[in-house]
């Protein structure tokens, strides 16, 4: 039994001398140096040295008399009350510190992922930690594949909105929460998967015939630009079918002209520029 007890009082903190000295104090009146050193087991050089240590910790009390130093064990309930306080307070300083540290991280890490199982497997991953929201962009193949995550989210509440970039005639099964169709891929050779988890995880990947290379962050900025390329295409892609022929007389030809030196083609802009140049030819 001792030799457990020295065993927790070193779990937590004492060293092996402290605690087979305190637990040869708990149960007498009170010990001088070479007591201890005897009911301890101990060499008699490192005794006082380790008494004192004792007292420090407030897990001893010092006794002065006629014959020398004393010490006393102070009561084990009020030792691990005091222990308690005193790890309460490293806990919350430890948490106030490494919080201050993570804020202070400039940047989050980028992970490259190799090939279409991996970022299969990263991408369920980001859905199944998802715990409010999910922004998806994607298209049939990988929708199909990811349809019972993404529906398992929305069943468990999670708030999707998915951006399908083929607009599929006929619905697949796969997108889940609310859908929306667009045609915004540049060619038939290459998909894209985009994925946003509660705004704070991100993977964006491309698919080709040979293979997928992808990316997966929590990088804030990162994160905002894919964001910010989904919800972009959400809003700018079905502008261009509801302006048709009326864009004629709303974007000047200057505009036109930045829009189609910084956008490119293959962006959800594109739309927009291919009607306004179909109508100013006109």
């Amino acid at each position: 039994m001792t030799d457990d007890t020295t065993t927790l009082l070193k779990q937590l903190g004492f060293t092996d001398y402290e605690a087979r000295a305190y637990v040869s104090l708990v149960g007498a009146d009170s010990r001088n140096g070479y007591e201890v050193a005897k009911a301890a087991g101990m060499p008699r050089a490192n005794v006082y040295p380790v008494l004192e240590r004792l007292v420090e910790r407030g897990a001893a009390r010092r006794l002065t008399t006629r014959k020398g130093k004393r010490y006393a064990a102070v009561r084990p309930a009020q030792l691990l009350e005091q222990l308690e306080r005193q790890h309460r307070r490293t806990l919350a300083a430890a948490d106030t510190a490494l919080a201050t540290l993570e804020q202070a991280e400039s940047t989050a890490p980028v992970y490259n992922l190799s090939g279409y199982n991996e970022l299969l497997g990263k991408a369920r991953a980001t859905i199944d930690a998802a715990e409010h929201s999910l922004l998806v962009g994607i298209q049939p193949g990988e929708a199909a594949a990811l349809a019972d995550p993404l529906r398992e989210a929305r069943e468990r509440g999670v708030a999707i909105t998915t951006l399908c970039m083929e607009a599929c005639d006929n619905e697949c099964g796969g997108c889940q929460g609310a859908i929306h169709r667009y045609d915004l891929m540049p060619s038939a050779a290459q998909r894209w998967l985009l994925l946003v988890g509660d705004e704070r995880h991100a993977i964006a990947g491309e698919i080709h015939t040979t293979g997928a290379s992808a990316v997966e962050t929590e990088h804030r900025q990162i994160i905002a630009l894919i964001d910010a390329f989904i919800r972009q295409s959400l809003a700018l892609a079905p502008l261009g079918d509801d302006l048709g022929d009326q864009f004629e007389g709303l974007l000047s030809r200057t505009a036109r002209q930045v829009l189609a030196t910084v956008q490119p083609r293959a962006s959800s802009l594109a739309r927009l520029l291919d009607i306004a140049d179909e109508n100013f030819k006109g």
